[in-house]
């Protein structure tokens, strides 16, 4: 299994029920792509800023996703909701 953790950067003022809407709706059109496993949203519980986990069965998949027309739309439509840019981290699941 491959699994990316992403880090957001700070969304803007009055842009969080925005975003959060922009990453619901997302998942929907995600869950349309081969070997797409789940995707969830994580708030910190003190200060700080969101972060994702992106699981497929493998980085080929994940690749084809991340690479399409459909994610691109999704990348042009929340970049102006954050105050910089995210940080991808990725892993392959070796135990679990």
């Amino acid at each position: 299994m491959f699994v990316a953790l992403i880090s957001f950067p700070p969304i803007k003022a009055g842009k969080d029920a925005e975003f959060r809407e922009w990453f619901a709706s997302t998942n929907e059109e995600f869950f349309t792509f081969k070997g797409f496993i789940g995707r969830r949203l994580l708030k910190p519980f003190d200060d700080g800023n969101y972060a994702a986990i992106v699981e497929f069965e493998s980085q080929d998949n994940f690749k084809a996703m991340h690479g399409s027309p459909a994610h691109d739309k999704a990348g042009e439509r929340v970049m102006p909701l954050f105050d910089g840019n995210p940080t991808p981290h990725f892993y392959q699941v070796v135990i679990g």
